[in-house]
């Protein structure tokens, strides 16, 4: 039986970037359907009629939504390749721990820092390399976050590193100096395939936020 596999995605999301990093690592063939989120496709609201976001996994006619939940359920139905969740319960919740510190921190600091100026900025540019150095202690010395393989927190949490580039310029500060461990985990983690076609390239990202700052905050 063929499965019918349709993501519903808009390319700047790292929510998004962490179902095709997903999908791109079990092998699953699917179509792509961009949404416009200032004029959402009827598919999308029939998919997703609670909250009206992306991404929304459709498999065989049945919608998924969240990111997090989207990304289990691919480990879940597509098992014949290597877990992205550890197989060990105490393991599996740790990874579901850090993966839901990643979802309540790192947006909401990222976005202090591209949509503020001045002191406020400066505030939340503090915040968000304390959020990091708490990540980059948890990484300690292990290649990735579950030990030597890549896995679920790593691909929740690299996604965000494609919006590295537009923090650090908006913010005038540097990552690599502030988290080196965490950074050459993410150069890493962008040595494999899945990852690095699934990532947009940075620089288009901070075009795409510039614009963003501009319509939305009229900053030059």
């Amino acid at each position: 039986m063929g499965d019918e596999v349709i993501l519903l995605d808009f390319w700047p999301s790292r929510f998004g970037m962490r179902v095709r990093i997903a999908l791109a690592e079990k092998g699953v063939k699917y179509e792509y359907k961009e949404e416009d989120l200032r004029n959402k496709s009827p598919l999308l609201l029939e998919m997703n009629p609670i909250h009206k976001k992306i991404p929304v996994l459709i498999h065989n006619g049945k919608p998924v939504c969240e990111s997090l939940i989207i990304v289990q359920y691919i480990d879940e139905v597509w098992n014949n390749k290597s877990p992205l969740l550890p197989s060990d319960p105490y393991e599996r919740a740790r990874a579901r721990f850090w993966a839901d510190y990643i979802d309540k921190k790192v947006g909401d600091v990222g976005r202090k820092v591209w949509t503020t100026k001045g002191e406020e900025m400066e505030a939340g540019k503090k915040e968000f390399i304390e959020v990091h150095k708490v990540l980059e202690d948890e990484l300690g010395d292990k290649p990735y976050f579950g030990g030597e393989t890549f896995g679920y927190v790593d691909l929740v949490l690299i996604t965000f590193y494609s919006w590295f580039c537009t923090y650090e310029t908006i913010g005038n500060f540097s990552m690599e100096a502030e988290c080196p461990k965490l950074i050459a985990w993410a150069k890493r983690c962008m040595q494999k395939e899945s990852v690095a076609k699934s990532l947009p390239d940075q620089k288009k990202i901070y075009g795409f936020v510039l614009e963003m700052r501009k319509k939305s905050f009229g900053f030059e």
